[in-house]
């Protein structure tokens, strides 16, 4: 690799954190090159280390962490010697970051416009109309609807995949050399994601920018990577081209990311139903979002529902919880209708029903200690006393495949597949007969993915529990479900057993979901969006 072709060198980095009153290593001595215009993909499990590297390519370190060692060198520049607004001067205009969560990154009350110009603007790289009109170039890049006008619009007024390329759009418009992009599609449906990732390498390649890609998908960095770099605890596993690593990897720990997923379901059905959403139709406002659905799950079993962004997965799950009356139908729980309305529910019908939501560390109180978040409803639903309540929370964090120290432990000491984890137990505690699964591991990592879902069958086959399964990723489907349900545009387009939907012939909207699974196949994007033209609805 010549040095004229050098932008970014890292050399020996170490970083660590500061947790129970000292410092511990997070990255180990870690080296990292990456060349104008070269596409670099970070993998490896929850806690490698891999936002931690990416974000000290900007030469920044998260609060709590720092920089201790090694050395990082931008175009010749080495960041780690320069002031904080000296990097702050290259951070938005040379060096960009795109995160995970596009919402979390835009404010509500300006246009994309005025956020996507800001940076250029106010440093003086563009014009206000110069900058306006590249704006313009990168949405159409980005392969945005109505490019020229969607500028126009505010955060709320377009769908999370648009506004992830927005966001895309807004870390280009100043130019960069380097982008770093944090998990940019891991909320994403899978239809959606194909759009996003192809505009996402469309518009590296057109501009010439070089790019960090950070991810746990496997397939999804096959699509986007020029090298991979495999990180574990903090060290380099290893380093090779995209294609020698998917085909040859040298190391066991990368066979084993490579075959993480082997589990998987065989799909049965049953008689017996649990729960009978009949001829239901909801709205928001006068939206409507639910058009005539009827789903059926069986006692015992797992019911997965699966669709875009959009297609009412979320929004039956709201009308079977009560948050969301429906105008016309009816939810039989057990053979008897519920109440349309979480007020109108009896305790014990609330206890029957429970949800693990997506985004465990949103969904726990971080001033609360793992004993408290799963001991409240075991004292709510059970009257339960204070002894009892211990003695419940021990047994469920056993359940688990916990120990009982982590009774005292809050939140922000657990690592994502813990959270996870404990949210299961808080949603077992009252004992229902019927979970609801929200895209509860699409924040995860492969090899924690697997961990959790293999959990999640383990406990049905051992208390009978059943499950519907909020989903986007078809890999999840296929080791969960015993039937599928596939919704678009807030229908149901078709359902039954696993293997009679995944077997073709499909109907269009599924045959367009089954083909945006990514491949661990370099060159399958450019494929699959030639044939998504003609599927799409």
């Amino acid at each position: 690799m010549a040095n004229d072709d050098l932008l970014l060198r890292m050399r020996g980095v170490e970083i660590d954190g500061w947790s129970d009153e000292r410092w511990h290593d997070i990255i180990k001595g870690v080296d990292l090159s990456l060349k104008h215009g070269e596409v670099l993909g970070l993998i490896g499990e929850s806690g490698a280390g891999k936002s931690t590297l990416g974000l000290a390519a900007m030469g920044y370190a998260r609060p709590g962490t720092r920089i201790k060692g090694g050395e990082i060198v931008f175009d010749g520049q080495d960041l780690r010697k320069l002031s904080e607004r000296q990097k702050q001067r290259l951070r938005g205009s040379r060096i960009a970051y795109v995160a995970q969560s596009a919402a979390a990154a835009f404010n509500p009350a300006h246009t994309l416009l005025d956020q996507t110009t800001e940076v250029a603007v106010r440093r003086g790289q563009l014009g206000r109309k110069e900058a306006e009109a590249y704006a313009r170039e990168l949405y159409a890049a980005m392969d945005l609807p109505n490019p020229d006008r969607i500028g126009d619009r505010f955060p709320h007024q377009v769908s999370g995949g648009q506004l992830q390329r927005a966001m895309t759009a807004m870390a280009m418009a100043s130019k960069p050399d380097l982008i770093i992009f944090d998990e940019p599609t891991t909320a994403l449906d899978v239809t959606t994601q194909v759009n996003v990732l192809a505009a996402m390498r469309k518009a590296i390649e057109q501009f010439g920018t070089a790019a960090i890609y950070i991810t746990h998908d496997l397939a999804v960095v096959a699509q986007m990577a020029d090298r991979i770099k495999v990180l574990r605890y903090g060290e380099e596993v290893e380093e090779a081209d995209t294609h020698t690593m998917l085909t040859a990897p040298k190391e066991t720990y990368t066979r084993s990311l490579w075959a993480v997923r082997s589990l998987e379901k065989p799909g049965e059905t049953s008689d017996d139903k649990i729960l009978q959403i009949r001829n239901v139709t909801a709205a928001y406002g006068k939206v409507p979002v639910l058009k005539n659905v009827s789903i059926a799950v069986p006692r015992g079993k797992t019911v997965a529902l699966v669709g875009e962004s959009g297609s009412g997965k979320s929004t039956t799950a709201r009308v079977v919880t009560g948050l969301l009356p429906p105008s016309r139908g009816e939810v039989l729980f057990d053979g008897e209708p519920l109440p349309p309305t979480l007020a109108g529910r009896s305790r014990e019908q609330l206890r029957r029903i429970q949800m693990i939501y997506q985004m465990a560390d949103t969904a726990m109180n971080p001033r609360q200690t793992v004993g408290e978040i799963i001991g409240r409803p075991v004292a709510f639903y059970h009257g339960a006393s204070r002894s009892e309540v211990r003695a419940r929370v021990a047994e469920l964090l056993d359940l688990i495949e916990l120990d009982e120290s982590f009774s005292d432990r809050f939140p922000g000491e657990l690592s994502g597949g813990q959270k996870q984890r404990i949210c299961i137990a808080r949603a077992l505690a009252p004992n229902p007969d019927l979970i609801i699964c929200d895209e509860v591991t699409s924040a995860l990592d492969q090899i924690v993915q697997e961990g959790i879902l293999k959990l999640l069958l383990r406990l049905q086959k051992e208390l009978g529990v059943s499950y519907i399964f909020i989903t986007h990723d078809i890999a999840t489907v296929q080791a969960i479900a015993d039937e599928v349900v596939v919704m678009y545009q807030g229908s149901v387009v078709e359902q039954g057993r696993k293997e009679e939907i995944f077997s073709p012939p499909h109907p269009d909207y599924t045959e367009l979901l089954l083909s945006s699974v990514p491949k661990m196949e370099p060159g399958w994007l450019s494929q699959a969006i030639a044939e998504r033209r003609q599927l799409t609805p």
